[in-house]
């Protein structure tokens, strides 16, 4: 996709954390399941940034910040590492580098993925927003199973296509509008497929497509 002079590429970073899948004893499914999603959401142009790391808190908080204030990140999602076990301190390495949590994110995940198994409350995800003088991102911790992932972001729908239980890119892009520094400089905007998720955002936010 070519970036229009109008406006910035929105820039994903995209963290898989797993011990066994960063040592090459298996295969990482969690940033292909991602780059496909986001293939086919977005409507708009974007910048994908990856990392493959293990579950160590300080490579963790490393990363993280080398994402947004080195890469200038707007939009920061993890996958892995967000168990009850010792070795999953995803959430811990993710609020040690924010500076606001918005808690809904989280709740929102978990109520998702309740509708499928009950030890989904084992579940510690969060979101945060990491906040510079000059930028910002939004952070998102994900499950790690790829249809975990697709469930998480796009929600649940019946056979015809309604939306049962709002998945959590929904209120992405609207986020990202309202985390913007500095208003009256350029800043992405998000715009997505309704046909796999419909963004939100209030009639007083929205305006004509920008692409």
């Amino acid at each position: 996709m070519t970036e229009p002079t109008s406006l910035p590429t929105l820039r994903i970073g995209l963290v898989s954390i797993s011990d066994r899948a960063s040592s090459g004893v298996y295969e990482d499914q969690g940033l292909p399941a991602l780059r496909e999603w986001f293939t086919g959401a977005l409507a708009s142009p974007w910048k994908m940034i990856t990392r493959l790391i293990a579950d160590e808190q300080p490579l963790i908080e490393q990363t993280l910040m080398e994402l947004v204030d080195q890469e200038r990140c707007h939009l920061v999602l993890t996958t892995g590492g967000t168990g009850p076990s010792r070795r999953d301190v995803t959430p811990e390495a993710t609020l040690a580098i924010a500076t606001r949590e918005i808690p809904g994110f989280g709740e929102q995940m978990r109520q998702i993925s309740l509708k499928f198994v009950p030890t989904a409350i084992l579940s510690r995800q969060v979101g945060v927003i990491r906040e510079l003088l000059d930028h910002a991102a939004l952070i998102l911790n994900l499950p790690g199973q790829p249809k975990a992932i697709r469930e998480t972001l796009e929600g649940l729908k019946d056979v015809e296509g309604k939306v049962l239980v709002p998945g959590i890119f929904a209120a992405v892009p609207y986020c990202i509008d309202l985390i913007n520094p500095t208003p009256t400089k350029p800043w992405p905007w998000v715009e997505t497929n309704d046909t796999i998720i419909k963004a939100f955002r209030p009639k007083t936010a929205i305006r004509p497509s920008a692409h």
